[in-house]
């Protein structure tokens, strides 16, 4: 016996074909949206890691800035403290100046020299005198700037010659000048612990190298 179908066997297959397609699109929406939100989760995590990150590093810097100006402000105190102990230091050095120029004085003036006056300013001292030639001058000159731990570079400003009577019948001729000297402050003095050869001059030195 034949049997014959007669219900519209393709439209049945049709809709299962569309409902199977249907069925695998909500699959694959629901799929990807599950996929879509473990990435955002992910991503949303790593930012706020990234943030956490970010605002203890802020906290660090904001620190590490505020030990930076303490230690600025340290820096300051102590460059301001060491100029006022470099200031007590030559205050307490350069009181005994007056003594160390007449010491000086004393033993670098050769024999036939006079001093009648002298006066300091500042660093600068200017001094009158009589002197037996001219010659004595010029060792006087010398001696200043080559031998004299406190006195350096004088200048003559003037020297006159003119005659001075001993007695009614016994005249000099002599000569009359007035120079000008820098007077060392006690920093410009070589260190106690400084060596020989530091604080030699270079006349000595060039002597050294000849012998």
């Amino acid at each position: 016996m034949i049997l014959i179908n007669l219900l519209p066997h393709r439209e049945v297959e049709r809709k299962q074909k569309r409902d199977r397609f249907f069925t695998a699109l909500g699959v694959s929406a629901l799929v990807g949206g599950l996929v879509s939100g473990g990435i955002y989760s992910w991503y949303q995590a790593q930012i706020s890691s990234q943030q956490a990150k970010n605002t203890v590093l802020k906290s660090e810097i904001t620190k590490l800035d505020n030990q930076i100006k303490d230690i600025a402000g340290l820096q300051q105190e102590i460059a301001a403290l060491r100029a006022r102990q470099a200031a007590v230091e030559d205050l307490q050095g350069n009181r005994n100046l007056p003594v160390y120029l007449l010491d000086e004085m004393v033993k670098q003036l050769p024999d036939g020299v006079y001093i009648s006056s002298m006066r300091q300013e500042n660093q600068t001292v200017q001094i009158t005198g009589v002197a037996q030639s001219n010659e004595r001058v010029s060792e006087l000159l010398r001696n200043l700037g080559n031998n004299s731990r406190w006195l350096n570079r004088p200048e003559l400003i003037e020297i006159t010659s003119t005659n001075v009577a001993l007695t009614a019948r016994d005249q000099r001729r002599v000569s009359n000048f007035s120079m000008r000297i820098a007077l060392k402050r006690a920093s410009d003095q070589p260190k106690p612990g400084a060596s020989p050869a530091a604080i030699s001059s270079p006349a000595s030195a060039a002597s050294r190298a000849k012998t």
